[in-house]
């Protein structure tokens, strides 16, 4: 198979601009294959086994675009750690996987650089300043087993504590040609990147851009969203691409919705339902840009789902279906597939599929099943056969009897004017089984209460489902990938956060 590094530089012409990084500075794809070359000589002279575990620790630059390509260049297996994970994290997750070298960038804080080096021993680490000395002759690119790991991907941790995935080869090259089929992405693009690469969403950004030929502008995070809205018109970028709680900011907290960004062609949405309410909202804001909402996992590699944006109209909702390459099917507790309306878990077939999670044979069972990848979505299907996603398998909340979708709840919520964010949690309780807890974020310069969000639910809800307390919050607790953080959310309830409201 060809190597993951060829597959991805394949189409890219030399005087291209490939990464624009923070401050303006370009990088042409002719700099980006000088850099690969350099940092592969200089992990090559460690000597290692093909197949070892190299980490990659740093915020989004060229000099980690160009260490992640070193690295399969060399046929090794690329480990991306959070830049916003803790010493302690990076301990942990370093040691859990067994890297046996890293690439660091320099600007990580001392106290994470210190307990990298810990951790690594005498192993070799490799900082920026490697780029600068060009080998005369750089390594050949290593031929890849389709089927060997190339990435090692940890779960985003929204429910659960993270989990390690295996992305092979073939998963890289297949989810990342479907991607680039169904979006119609093409050199001419520019993209926005305010994802992290570590997360497989921001990975697939990377992947698929590199692939056309594309351009990377690379626009830090989201915790200055104005600055977003800035990059997107000073570079003329015609892609974004966000999770939820992204776009969430943009409208509330930026010139998104009012500012005409005229090179705006594309925008990308995944990693978690985005309310219909949001929907409407980007398409009034953006309407000459097309929105694509999608569907996926890291399990998957990345997508597995979208809705084309001429469909968003008539399936509101609906995270549409399969991508070309995957198979997805709704089935009941026996394995069978549910009729229209029905509720099922969403399995998942395909060449983007991981073989399994690293040094975990019990939980790759449980989730690597014979009908498929357990995605642990319920979702319904219509007569179409486009996909509703209804809740997480494990965000359902078991209330009086009744299972409950907290989805339903927030939506609910959310229909509420003055409210930008909304998320349900199920907090135990002993005589209800767990009690429905409701976090909410005010729109800014709202102004609502507790009192105000339970009367709406009451009105529009039945009994069961009308939260017990409502809690208002500045903002979501976001985890590294700028997804709510549902298991910090029922810590804070179940320790008690002050609650303004009661339903009951």
């Amino acid at each position: 198979m060809t190597n993951t590094c060829d597959f991805l530089l394949a189409h890219a012409r030399p005087g291209d601009v490939a990464v624009v990084q923070a401050g303006g500075h370009s990088f042409t794809y002719r700099q980006l294959h000088d850099a690969v070359a350099g940092l592969a000589s200089e992990l090559a002279s460690a000597g290692l086994p093909v197949g070892s575990r190299v980490g990659l620790v740093g915020a989004n630059s060229f000099f980690w675009v160009a260490s992640y390509l070193a690295v399969l260049k060399l046929g090794h297996v690329a480990v991306p750690l959070s830049d916003r994970s803790g010493p302690a994290e990076v301990r942990r997750q370093v040691d859990q996987v067994g890297c046996a070298a890293a690439f660091l960038d320099r600007r990580v804080p001392g106290n994470v650089a210190a307990a990298l080096a810990a951790v690594l021993g005498d192993a070799p680490v490799i900082t920026d300043e490697a780029m600068r000395a060009l080998p005369g002759a750089p390594p050949p690119s290593r031929e890849c087993d389709p089927h060997a790991d190339a990435v090692l991907m940890f779960t985003s941790g929204t429910t659960a504590r993270p989990k390690v995935v295996r992305v092979t080869h073939a998963n890289i090259q297949a989810n990342t040609e479907s991607i680039v089929g169904f979006l119609e992405l093409r050199s001419a693009d520019r993209i926005l990147v305010v994802l992290p690469f570590s997360y497989c969403f921001g990975a697939s950004l990377l992947h698929t851009h590199l692939r056309c030929g594309a351009s990377l502008v690379l626009g830090g995070s989201l915790a200055f969203p104005q600055t977003v809205v800035d990059l997107t018109a000073t570079h003329e970028c015609t892609e974004l691409a966000g999770v939820p709680s992204s776009y969430q900011l943009l409208l509330r907290a930026s010139t998104f919705a009012t500012r005409p960004l005229p090179s705006l062609r594309l925008l990308q949405q995944a990693g978690g339902k985005l309310a219909p309410e949001t929907i409407e909202g980007l398409l009034a804001a953006k309407p000459s840009a097309r929105l694509y909402v999608m569907y996926g996992q890291t399990e998957a590699t990345a997508r597995l789902a979208y809705l084309p944006p001429d469909r968003l109209p008539q399936k509101l909702g609906s995270i549409g279906t399969a991508i070309p390459g995957v198979e997805l099917r709704v089935l009941d507790r026996d394995g069978r597939p549910v009729g229209p309306g029905q509720r099922g878990e969403i399995y998942a077939r395909g060449p983007s599929i991981s073989p399994g999670y690293l040094d975990d044979p019990e939980g790759t069972a449980e989730k690597f099943t014979p009908h498929g990848l357990r995605t642990g979505d319920v979702a319904v299907v219509d007569e179409d056969g486009f996909l509703y996603v209804v809740d997480r398998v494990d965000d359902f909340i078991k209330s009086w009897g009744h299972r409950i979708s907290s989805h339903e709840i927030e939506e609910c919520a959310l229909r509420l004017r003055g409210l930008d964010a909304a998320a349900a949690v199920g907090v135990a309780d002993p005589e209800a089984g767990e009690a429905i807890t409701l976090f909410v974020t005010p729109a800014r310069g709202a102004s609502i209460s507790a009192q105000d969000v339970i009367a709406h639910c009451r009105s529009h809800l039945p009994k069961h489902k009308v939260p017990r307390s409502v809690v208002l919050v500045e903002s979501m607790p976001l985890n590294a990938h700028g997804k709510v953080a549902k298991r910090r959310l029922r810590d804070l309830a179940e320790h008690g956060a002050a609650t303004a409201a009661s339903g009951r």
